[in-house]
């Protein structure tokens, strides 16, 4: 072979090497300084009970990214489905970006401890994400720590004492590595028909923003 036939050769293995790499490098970023909330006051440590009955602050996931979700498990026709389509779509973003996808942590909030055990929640996070994480705590923990992200959150009686409602803030925020707030999460909002909280969106605001 001849010598120029070799370079030709070793230039086009090189060429796709290079190729091969930049397919590799993950979704195209914006700078986190660009994020819809960065800059916000929101967010801040706290000290709550898991699914497992171990005490877990805010601050413990500090280098990982975090969906934060407040709702709770008797919520009639919103976090459900909120929860289905977040964890499906970080699923999706785990094949896609598998070590990316390692650096999300998904944390479920209840706001309605009274009802919202230790045992309730392990049973309801296990059924979207094998590594979501539901916090529960006293009234006033679960007050503190829903100011704290400004969520608001406050109880409808029903017919009896134990069929009460929770009226929320249907806000899930993505947090970043150093607990700052980034964005809130797509969702479907109340009384519309539009899919604005499909799991593909999720997908693509996650990978707008975890690096």
């Amino acid at each position: 072979m001849s010598g120029l036939a070799m370079n030709k050769t070793s230039l086009f293995a090189a060429s796709a090497l290079l190729l091969l790499s930049a397919c590799d490098t993950g979704p195209a970023q914006l700078p986190l300084s660009e994020a819809p909330l960065a800059g916000a006051t929101i967010g801040g440590d706290f000290l709550l009970t898991d699914q497992d009955g171990q005490k877990r602050s805010f601050k413990e996931f500090d280098g990982k990214y975090r969906i934060v979700y407040f709702g709770y498990t008797n919520c009639p026709d919103i976090c459900t489905p909120d929860m289905q389509n977040l964890m499906a779509g970080l699923k999706s973003f785990e094949k896609k970006y598998p070590d990316l996808a390692d650096k999300v942590q998904p944390i479920f909030i209840t706001v309605d401890p009274t009802r919202d055990t230790s045992a309730v929640l392990k049973q309801f996070v296990s059924a979207f994400h094998p590594r979501a994480i539901g916090l529960t705590g006293t009234d006033s923990e679960i007050a503190e720590a829903a100011k704290t992200f400004a969520i608001y959150s406050s109880r409808v009686d029903g017919s009896s004492p134990e069929s009460y409602l929770m009226s929320h803030s249907q806000t899930p925020y993505l947090m970043g590595p150093k607990g700052e707030p980034l964005a809130i999460m797509p969702a479907d909002a109340p009384n519309t028909d539009a899919n604005e909280g499909t799991p593909d969106l999720v997908e693509a605001e996650l990978a707008k923003w975890v690096r």
